[in-house]
């Protein structure tokens, strides 16, 4: 049980546990995930739907499942992707009220998860992760876990550690001087306060990005004047060929009903969006094109206001990351909005002091502002030798295909450095990297092994790897993005090299050779236990279960059975030029 302080029984520290005992042996495994976020919810649905013998808890801070969608929940709050195409693969929602559906909504659709497949079991609300320290000697990793309700610190352990608390989390206050003696309603949209009546009220909102251009039309209708401080440009049209609309009581009840329509629908927006990824290739024709198509778009609906210069950005599309901004061009020219082209120096007691040393007397402030996306862990992580993955990590993170850590046994990530967030599709991206992480998981489970970690020379690889490919996208122009840790110059952490389909081709299947392996006594071949099979100890097994009279086997050449998964040959490659 979670807190109890018990430790593995001699199992998982000697080679004798697997001699009488068949191949593979399914020994118990205990797992605990920081986290229940979306992420953290289908780790749990994955390991239930194909594992036996195991716990798991789930550890989250605040009071119920969603994470981001949980916590975030600012005016306009919303999805910058499809709705139709923010569901897992296997899991619709043909009840989505418009194409870029709202915080509250997709909250509902991973409450529903959790309910449908009973994941609450797992879940252990208002418990903050404060510790992860390995030991090697029992093979496990050794937890504290706070109670935000009572203070009291928990102890607990487990053979696998998954950190799924998500990039987008930790959201911080900006640092500007006098932040704390403004004299109004300081606000963040990451710790949004709905209580706030923001009515006949001047605002100053600071940011440009994906919840900056949420905020701002969705407030200026009430409040008396917006104060936007614009320090960087960025691109802030639909770009994914679908612009917001709110789907008709008819066409859910059609989803509802005819499933094949649901699919063909969510095939339309995953195709779209998997046609774009050329366009964050640098000098690409769709690069060109695109920049030009959305310059020329955003000019026209701030023609005559004097902000182009301020607003249309010098570098390419996607550079930072594509919003769809619907209304925000057209809020930032109303009569009530002021633009400032610059950041805030500092903060007073009566409002924001701009970089040009005006000051702006307002009654809220929004710091539209962000998060920490350096992904150092946000509580101490020590692993082989008790080194810190924070100090590790202080240069770079140094990643095994944004999922593990060298030097850190038994410690997967999910949406770690160098995942496909911005490549395409992204819970596609989440499913392929539990697949993978569990693969690893089952062997863990079913052999004699001591610990998994990845190997230092594979990372140092996929890193120059990585760094190399990026000089040729458009994410290395000189942009401030939370893509390079917020900064307009660094290295790119946050991406996978790749698309979205790139990346699921690339872990389809487990390179094994790139990560260390320690085994449980002498010998290797433990697990292959007292010479029987797991079908023979099963007496209700099929004992001829490989007989057929066809081979249906699957295909073992890579591109024949790529082929075959893809359903090559069905689309018309005509059908595959992108939508603009």
């Amino acid at each position: 049980m979670p807190g109890d302080g018990s430790h593995p029984d001699s199992e998982n520290v000697t080679s004798g546990s697997w001699s009488d005992k068949p191949i593979h042996h399914q020994r118990h495994l205990k797992v605990i995930g920081i986290g229940a976020g979306a992420s953290g919810l289908l780790f749990a649905y994955k390991l239930q739907r194909s594992f036996e013998n195991f716990d798991l808890t789930l550890y989250d801070k605040n009071a119920d499942v969603g994470g981001t969608w949980f916590e975030n929940k600012y005016p306009g709050c919303a999805c910058d992707i499809a709705a139709h195409a923010y569901v897992w693969s296997f899991e619709p929602n043909p009840n989505w009220s418009s194409t870029y559906a709202g915080s509250d909504e997709i909250q509902e659709y991973f409450v529903r998860f959790a309910d449908k497949y009973d994941i609450r079991k797992y879940c252990q609300f208002g418990k903050l992760v404060s510790r992860a320290e390995w030991d090697n000697k029992r093979g496990h990793w050794n937890i504290e876990v706070t109670d935000l309700e009572t203070g009291r610190v928990i102890s607990d352990w487990c053979h696998i550690l998954l950190n799924a608390a998500g990039v987008l989390n930790a959201w911080k206050w900006p640092d500007v001087p006098g932040i704390k003696e403004f004299e109004g309603k300081l606000l963040h949209t990451a710790k949004y306060d709905r209580n706030v009546d923001l009515t006949g009220k001047t605002v100053a909102l600071i940011g440009t990005g994906s919840s900056a251009i949420q905020v701002l039309p969705s407030i200026l209708p009430t409040v008396k004047k917006v104060i936007s401080f614009n320090r960087s440009a960025t691109y802030v049209f639909p770009t994914q060929g679908f612009q917001q609309r709110h789907y008709t009581d008819e066409e859910k009840r059609v989803f509802a009903s005819d499933p094949k329509k649901l699919e063909e629908h969510r095939r339309e927006l995953d195709s779209s969006i998997n046609s774009l990824y050329s366009v964050f290739i640098q000098d690409s024709p769709m690069q060109k094109a695109m920049t030009a198509e959305m310059r020329g778009a955003m000019a026209m609906v701030i023609k005559g206001s004097g902000l182009e210069g301020q607003i249309i950005p010098k570098y390419g599309v996607g550079c930072r990351r594509i919003t769809p901004g619907v209304g925000y061009l057209e809020a930032l020219v109303d009569p009530k909005t002021e633009v400032v082209s610059s950041g805030v120096k500092a903060i007073t007691r009566k409002g924001c002091l701009s970089e040009e040393g005006k000051e702006y007397e307002v009654d809220v402030i929004i710091c539209a502002t962000g998060f920490d996306t350096s992904y150092l862990p946000r509580f101490p992580v020590l692993g082989m030798n008790l080194e810190s993955l924070a100090e590790a990590w202080k240069d770079e993170p140094k990643n095994y295909f944004g999922m593990a850590a060298p030097g850190f046994p038994n410690y997967f990530m999910l949406i770690g450095p160098n995942s496909p967030i911005g490549n395409g599709p992204v819970l596609i991206g989440i499913e392929a990297q539990i697949d993978y992480i569990l693969k690893l998981i089952n062997r863990y489970q079913t052999e004699n092994i001591h610990s998994i970690s990845p190997r230092l020379d594979a990372v140092e690889e996929f890193m120059a790897f990585k760094d190399a490919y990026m000089k040729g996208t458009v994410w290395e122009q000189s942009c401030r993005s939370w893509y390079k840790n917020g900064s307009a110059s660094e290295k790119v952490t946050a991406l996978w090299p790749g698309s979205t389909l790139h990346y699921m081709e690339s872990l389809a299947e487990p390179r094994y050779e790139d990560w260390n392996f320690t085994y449980v006594g002498k010998n290797r071949f433990a697990y292959l236990g007292n010479g029987f099979s797991q079908a023979e100890s099963d007496l209700t097994a099929d004992w001829s279960y490989y007989l057929r009279d066809k081979d249906s086997s699957p295909l073992l050449g890579r591109a024949k059975n790529r082929r075959v998964m893809t359903r090559s040959g069905t689309i018309p490659a005509t059908n595959r030029l992108p939508k603009l």
